[in-house]
């Protein structure tokens, strides 16, 4: 079965691959984030099997992530981050030192998130403090995608298109998405996320992981 923009349901685009100057940044990066996943996960005093276990993925793919030889997908870091007991925002790295208003982030204070596998890039919008919502600006590249695999979990989402298309998958079923469109569904719903555009775009993303 096939959706209006061509594709076979269920399947994400893969994104274009990311070469030149930024491909170095990206290495570094990916170190960065295998490390912060290792290093939590020994903290908590978790095997490789044991983190497989709790996050569904294989022990190749996590042993891949802390050695920064894979970029995850935004389901996998979700995955992660749930069976690490952290938001999302905890991988991101930091932009600008200095100090901020405790319930401020200034644009240049935003921490950042590249998937450059997936064309992901998150910016955290959020303070760095404990908090249920987790608040995001996502620029997804030509081809940009969650991942091929629908993910689900406790809680909720929201968000609103600022640029481009967003084509949203709920329950195995397309949602094409412009700039001024908005949305809300229940975590536990099977989702995932494109861009089937060769354009950018831009969407505030919120995510509230805890059912209240």
């Amino acid at each position: 079965m096939k959706d209006q923009a061509g594709l076979v349901a269920g399947v994400a685009p893969a994104a274009p691959p990311i070469s030149g100057p930024s491909a170095i940044d990206d290495a570094a990066s990916d170190r960065r984030l295998g490390e912060s996943v290792r290093l939590l996960r020994q903290n908590m005093g978790l095997s490789l099997q044991e983190l497989g276990r709790r996050a569904s993925l294989s022990i190749g793919m996590i042993s891949q992530l802390e050695r920064g030889l894979a970029t995850p997908s935004v389901r996998t870091l979700r995955m992660l981050s749930l069976a690490l007991q952290v938001p999302i925002s905890f991988f991101f790295e930091e932009r600008a030192e200095g100090p901020s208003p405790r319930y401020i982030v200034r644009r240049g204070h935003r921490r950042q998130l590249r998937l450059t596998t997936s064309g992901v890039l998150k910016e955290s919008l959020a303070p760095d403090a404990p908090g249920q919502m987790e608040l995001y600006e996502l620029t997804l590249s030509a081809g940009g995608s969650s991942g091929a695999d629908f993910v689900k979990h406790q809680g909720e989402k929201a968000g609103y298109v600022l640029a481009g298309t967003l084509r949203l998958w709920l329950d195995h079923e397309a949602h094409l998405l412009e700039a001024g469109d908005s949305f809300r569904f229940p975590s536990t719903v099977p989702h995932m996320f494109d861009n089937p555009t060769d354009a950018p775009t831009r969407i505030v993303w919120i995510t509230n992981p805890v059912e209240t």
